[in-house]
């Protein structure tokens, strides 16, 4: 798996909208805010475009920013400006063969996660579930989530997760396992089973997390994961924030709960309270790289 060429002062970042849409004034700060960091920006022309109300442009043209952005020499990294919705359009738009030959920085996670997926997997290259321009770097950039941002796109032989202060890891199930880490939101995770683009667990710790979904949801959805064997091919389990994902019905039946029912039976090391996903602050998951998780020491640690 290829790590991509670090990023350094005076590079051109990419800003695109491969999901929903921002406004024209938002699409302004964040080139700001970037240049603002040091970087030369170019940004996607569907980074200021709207359509339906929850779509940055058609799966056309913002696929076509995608292709473009890769083949641009001149850029460097590319950054989603948001999540939201409607990645799953540009999947079949998207010109897997030159973006293999092309890997750069890539940044984003939620709706991203149909992209982190198969860059991993079609292209060969290690991504980045990390902080999006808009959601996060603009309004609530912590210092805790922009070093370990930092820590990871400059990464060198390896990198050792690290929760913040007072927020320790979670053992579900006892155990070690190592293996290429992939995965992201599950809702998407879920969503992509059964078509080309569905993500490959076999031999990989499998990352999860989700944002807004009620527990019963979350149920179905895992035992979606189970029934398609993609928990079993795994050789473990690591699972990020679930933020604002409740049980109105029953608040004593949580999340994790819930977790531990469906996975009652599992015989693979699992660990939980990995704050990466839709929290403040926010752990930047190199995806694609070689994970090894080790519950007793609560130790996850990736290699180049």
């Amino acid at each position: 798996m290829i790590f991509p060429n670090k990023l350094k002062k005076g590079d051109t970042i990419a800003i695109i909208a491969p999901s929903s849409p921002v406004t024209n004034k938002e699409a302004d700060l964040c080139k700001n805010f970037v240049e603002d960091m040091g970087y030369k920006v170019k940004m996607g022309k569907c980074t200021y475009e709207s359509i339906h109300g929850y779509s940055a442009g058609t799966g056309y043209r913002r696929a076509e920013d995608i292709n473009e952005m890769f083949a641009d020499k001149e850029v460097k990294a590319i950054w989603c400006i948001r999540g939201g919705d409607t990645s799953s359009h540009i999947m079949d738009k998207l010109d897997f063969e030159m973006i293999k030959n092309n890997p750069k920085i890539f940044v984003g996670y939620s709706d991203v996660t149909n992209l982190n997926v198969n860059f991993n997997q079609n292209c060969g290259f290690i991504t980045f579930h990390g902080p999006m321009v808009k959601s996060n770097m603009l309004n609530a950039y912590d210092g805790f989530t922009k070093k370990s941002f930092e820590k990871v796109l400059n990464m060198q032989d390896e990198y050792i997760l690290e929760n913040p202060i007072g927020e320790d890891f979670k053992v579900m199930i006892d155990g070690t396992a190592e293996g290429t880490i992939i995965g992201g939101n599950l809702s998407l995770l879920v969503s992509m089973i059964g078509t080309p683009y569905e993500v490959d667990t076999k031999g990989k710790i499998l990352f999860i997390e989700d944002v807004d979904e009620n527990v019963r949801r979350l149920d179905r959805m895992m035992y979606q994961l189970k029934y398609s064997n993609k928990l079993e091919d795994a050789t473990g389990i690591i699972f990020g924030d679930f933020t604002d994902c409740i049980n109105e019905k029953d608040e004593d039946y949580t999340v994790i709960e819930m977790l531990k029912d469906v996975l009652e039976d599992y015989k693979k090391p699992v660990m939980y309270n990995v704050k990466s996903g839709h929290c403040f602050p926010m752990l930047t998951i190199p995806l694609g790289s070689n994970c090894f998780m080790d519950t007793k020491l609560k130790l996850i640690k990736f290699n180049i």
